[in-house]
């Protein structure tokens, strides 16, 4: 029985896997395709929000002990993810001032190094792909500007969404300062912006197939998920 458990940061995402991801993925052969809420935590106010690195390894080292014959992977921001202190992840400082193609893989890289090296020798390596989206999840959303503003009951928008997308080479790469994040840029054109409901409602109005197209980093990780099982 293939089983696929992703650990995400956050409701947007947990809703994003139940409703869009889960139905691609059965078409592949998965049984079950579940996410769960990092830090395990089911209550409101400690939803959403990274958390730190040890406390996300933690849960990942449980469930690949728990289910050695399921594959774990992860969902999270780049552009949240703690670079210092005890909450550090592996990579994300070092990440930092690489060229963009090689921000994500070196974090990719690390965390899985990270829990190859836990879990010890007799631990298959191909059972845990982290995923580490660049720069946040409303960057996805920028695959298809018209669709976006559409799902958004915003038709106006897709001129200003198109210029926000122009002025770089892929979606993936909208920058992540704190005023230019993709959530920022979106939320300043949309009051009330609502991130679980309205991203989900405009994956599912864009396509999974416009996303791959246009976002290779997201494309490289859902077609390492498809090939697993085979």
């Amino acid at each position: 029985m293939a089983r696929l458990l992703i650990h995400v940061e956050g409701e947007t995402e947990e809703t994003f896997v139940t409703e869009a991801l889960a139905p691609h993925l059965y078409g592949y052969g998965y049984q079950k395709v579940s996410a769960r809420l990092l830090g395990n935590s089911r209550n409101r106010d400690r939803r959403g929000g990274i958390k730190g690195w040890n406390s996300v390894r933690d849960d990942i080292i449980d469930h690949l002990k728990d289910d050695s014959q399921c594959l774990a992977t992860t969902m999270v921001d780049y552009y949240a993810l703690p670079r210092e202190g005890q909450k550090a992840w592996p990579g994300r400082n070092e990440s930092g001032s690489r060229p963009f193609p090689e921000k994500a893989l070196i974090v990719q890289t690390a965390l899985h190094a990270d829990i190859c090296t836990a879990l010890g020798d007799n631990f298959n390596g191909r059972n845990f792909v982290p995923y580490v989206m660049m720069h946040e999840f409303e960057g996805l959303l920028f695959s298809d500007c018209r669709r976006f503003a559409a799902a958004l009951g915003r038709p106006e928008l897709a001129g200003p969404f198109e210029t926000i997308r122009a002025a770089f080479d892929t979606p993936e790469e909208i920058n992540d300062s704190p005023q230019t994040s993709p959530s920022k840029r979106v939320e300043a054109l949309v009051p009330g912006y609502e991130k679980p409901f309205h991203g989900t409602l405009s994956v599912l109005e864009i396509g999974l197939d416009t996303i791959r197209q246009e976002c290779p980093h997201f494309h490289a990780w859902l077609e390492q998920l498809e090939q697993w099982i085979h």
